[in-house]
């Protein structure tokens, strides 16, 4: 099946402009425009070639330091031809990534996820709001330059007798360090 897909994506490129299709082993990984992404997932989903009806997974991934900022992807899987494909886009901070919920309804709650944890906008998501972080959050902890310690301090006030939030305040004593070991001596 992997070689049958593999003809059928070579067939198609002059309508959908694959940037570059890996074959790994058993896992098959096509980069993709943002621009041809959404009409690519109607392909594989609807084509009789494909019917990958079934996804699988979207995850994020921060690239700081590279061209593109983030990179995007989404894991496919036929059940009737039981194989998976890898499907990655790479955007920068600014670039909007088209919402594929009407192709696939639980799209929802991973792209939910992506923009909660990354900060990567979906166009035309029905309601892209926090799903895993508090509503009142600031910032996208999964990016590389989040502060690991964060910005705020949640702890329960015994005199208060409430749960209170707090700037964080990182504060460390001077130390001395001796350059001299014992072993010199």
């Amino acid at each position: 099946m992997l070689n049958k897909n593999k003809v059928l994506i070579n067939s198609f490129k002059k309508t959908v402009p694959v940037i570059l299709f890996q074959r790994l082993d058993s896992d098959c990984i096509i980069i993709v425009s943002v621009r041809n992404a959404k009409f690519l997932f109607n392909i594989f989903k609807n084509h009789i070639g494909f019917r990958y009806n079934l996804l699988t997974c979207i995850s994020g991934l921060d690239l700081m330091g590279c061209a593109y900022r983030y990179s995007v992807v989404y894991e496919l899987l036929s059940i009737l031809y039981n194989v998976r494909i890898r499907i990655k886009l790479f955007i920068d901070e600014i670039a909007l990534v088209d919402s594929i919920t009407q192709i696939y309804i639980n799209a929802n709650w991973w792209e939910r996820e992506v923009w909660d944890m990354y900060g990567i906008y979906f166009n035309g998501h029905p309601d892209l709001r926090r799903i895993l972080t508090d509503y009142g959050f600031e910032g996208f902890p999964m990016r590389k330059d989040f502060p690991l310690s964060g910005f705020v301090e949640v702890r329960y006030d015994d005199i208060k007798k409430r749960v209170v939030v707090e700037p964080i305040e990182l504060s460390q004593e001077f130390r001395y360090f001796t350059l001299e070991t014992p072993w010199n001596s």
